[in-house]
């Protein structure tokens, strides 16, 4: 049995534009800080937050969250 990479979200800071739309996707996953810039809660999210979190990634209109 081949051991599977662990899966973990990125953000880069310095490209977010503070749309929010990453919040409003996987609120459990994301958040803003004080200038609105996204914010990490949860880099490694559980099975329950995990298609949030990839709905998240695609909505974010620069693509500064990654996996």
């Amino acid at each position: 049995m081949t051991a599977e990479r662990e899966w973990r979200i990125t953000a880069d800071p310095t490209v977010c534009i503070g749309s929010g739309s990453c919040v409003l996707a996987a609120p459990h996953t994301f958040d803003q800080d004080d200038e609105g810039t996204v914010v990490v809660l949860q880099p490694t999210p559980d099975e329950n937050h995990r298609a949030a979190a990839l709905t998240a990634v695609g909505a974010c209109p620069v693509r500064a969250i990654t996996t």
